[in-house]
């Protein structure tokens, strides 16, 4: 009887422990390395950065989201020396993340038997797309492989486009990249350019945290992509990464107008003191439509400035 018992809940046991996917990361997973998120997520946990933070983002520089974060101390989140279907044309948008390793055939073999259970078609660098919403970025770490390691061609390039708007991020190559330049609403960045088709390389992870060269990554970070490279910036911290950079940018244009006029005197750079402040709050006030924050947010970081 006690044999026939252990019997029962030993079946009992496996029917009721959830089946965890191992490469896509579970919404706990993601709620871990993003707990300090408050906001909107996505049904999978990614935190949900707002849509205007996404256009305002392009039209911050990176040297000042990247001053920003580096006093919040964090120092990995840039990386540059990119080639890009449109260089001069910078886009921005929600992580989705991916990681690739070489391939090794028991790991492969356990991975295509997952994707089979979850009823996931073709091969596992088409699994990351078919996941992305429309504002997200792919954003891929392909241990830098170029040659054979070209995560797509213009066929999954035109899924990408038709699912985010938007574009990539990989640490690896693409193929195709005349035909990709042709589809509306892609853009990417990505390492090199070659003929030679995937291969020798498997996904090991949906939405896990990332190395992009020397950043580091998290799904659902805001990615900025401009001419001279992409910054990741954290999702707790983009709102004001994003309004702080706005405010130095009306710094600077302010100061260049000053340094224009001859009013500076020697303090090029700035010298900035409060009545300077004060200067720059009345320029504000002649030019309204320089502002892309509420005012009111506008004073508060004002107050903090003039307060160092």
């Amino acid at each position: 009887m006690k044999r026939v018992l252990a019997t029962i809940l030993f079946v009992c046991a496996i029917i009721v422990v959830p089946a965890f996917s191992q490469v896509r990361m579970t919404k706990e997973q993601i709620l871990f390395y993003t707990s300090d998120w408050n906001g909107e997520r996505f049904p999978d946990g990614r935190p949900k950065v707002p849509d205007d933070l996404l256009k305002r983002a392009l039209d911050v520089s990176i040297e000042d989201v990247w001053d920003y974060l580096r006093d919040k101390g964090y120092k990995c989140q840039f990386d540059g020396g990119w080639q890009a279907l449109h260089i001069d044309k910078p886009f921005a948008g929600r992580a989705l993340t991916a990681q690739y390793m070489p391939l090794r055939p028991d790991m492969a073999k356990a991975i295509a038997a997952e994707g089979k259970a979850e009823g996931r078609v073709s091969w596992t660098n088409s699994w990351p797309i078919n996941e992305l919403r429309e504002g997200d970025v792919y954003v891929a770490d392909g241990f830098g492989k170029v040659i054979e390691g070209t995560l797509i061609g213009s066929n999954l390039g035109s899924g990408i486009a038709a699912h985010t708007h938007s574009g990539f991020v990989f640490d690896a190559g693409i193929r195709d990249q005349e035909e990709n330049r042709e589809i509306p609403n892609l853009n990417g960045f990505y390492r090199g350019y070659d003929p030679s088709a995937w291969a020798d390389m498997t996904l090991t992870a949906i939405n896990a945290p990332v190395r992009i060269g020397r950043a580091i990554v998290l799904p659902g970070d805001l990615v900025l992509a401009k001419t001279d490279g992409v910054i990741f910036i954290p999702a707790i911290l983009a709102e004001d990464a994003v309004s702080s950079a706005e405010f130095t940018n009306l710094q600077d244009e302010f100061n260049f107008e000053l340094n224009r006029s001859g009013k500076n005197g020697g303090e090029f750079e700035g010298g900035w003191t409060s009545q300077k402040y004060d200067a720059l709050a009345k320029w504000i006030d002649a030019h309204p439509e320089k502002l892309r924050m509420p005012r009111s947010e506008f004073n508060a970081i004002l107050e903090k400035r003039k307060s160092r």
